[in-house]
């Protein structure tokens, strides 16, 4: 069932999400050459001891899981797109790699989510663009998420935006309704058509993430059990914005 938040909850995940929008900014500028990603995990931990919050991920065990995730934060390599576990068999840094941190967390008992890819040293054009087009479908989708459109617009701006570059759009993974748990309805798909799917109302909090790979958009899923891949081996880029629906423009809600 969609949720509807009061004033006063979207108030609060405002909060939240600057919260979590410092987090991941100190988190990117900390991905470098030579740093793993258990360091990555560690330090998230710390910067949510500072900033007063929980981790929403640690421990949390989505619908068909077979175990619960076990780190403060999703940390993705070049050819992983989402929901890499930084904290088993850590990986190190290197030149070149493409590193997406997804995180949630929890402030006053609600949730926010977001997502960013950085580029690490010298990434080739390729890659740099990959993560540009990638923020800019994440634009194009909060853009169409006015009160009174519906999941589909959402889908459609990212999808029609992404299409001519010939990039693989992920649609066995998409965006959700949050707040109250990590993952509320309605789904919020990465394609789609006009007026179709479920209508937004003011009120409604949604995170919205594309999830665009070099080649394929067919995924496989690691022996870890969280861990998806693109199906070729080539890169993948992820943006996530937690946002809420109001009578006109949304409001973005895990930006600074």
């Amino acid at each position: 069932m969609t949720t509807i938040k009061t004033q006063e909850e979207i108030k609060i995940l405002r909060q939240g999400g600057k919260k979590l929008a410092r987090i991941l900014e100190a988190l990117g500028a900390f991905v470098k050459v030579g740093v793993s990603t258990d360091e990555i995990n560690k330090y998230a931990d710390e910067l949510c001891e500072s900033e007063k919050v929980v981790p929403a991920f640690l421990n949390y065990k989505p619908s068909g899981a077979a175990r619960k995730y076990p780190a403060s934060v999703c940390v993705s390599i070049n050819d992983e797109i989402v929901h890499g576990i930084p904290n088993e068999n850590p990986k190190v840094i290197k030149e070149g790699d493409i590193v997406s941190l997804d995180m949630g967390i929890i402030y006053k008992k609600l949730i926010t989510d977001s997502a960013i890819t950085v580029c690490v040293g010298e990434v080739d054009e390729a890659g740099r663009i990959l993560v540009e087009r990638t923020e800019k479908a994440l634009l194009e989708g909060i853009n169409a998420a006015v009160g009174g459109n519906t999941t589909g617009d959402i889908g459609f701006a990212i999808s029609e935006f992404l299409r001519p570059f010939g990039y693989g759009i992920v649609d066995e993974l998409c965006g959700h309704g949050v707040g109250y748990k990590v993952h509320e309805d309605p789904v919020v798909p990465n394609f789609g058509q006009k007026k179709r799917g479920a209508v937004l109302k003011p009120g409604m909090v949604i995170a919205i993430e594309p999830m665009v790979n070099e080649g394929t958009k067919n995924i496989i899923l690691d022996s870890d059990g969280y861990t998806y891949r693109t199906a070729d081996g080539k890169r993948s880029a992820h943006f996530e914005h937690t946002i809420a629906i109001t009578e006109g423009k949304p409001v973005i809600l895990t930006s600074l």
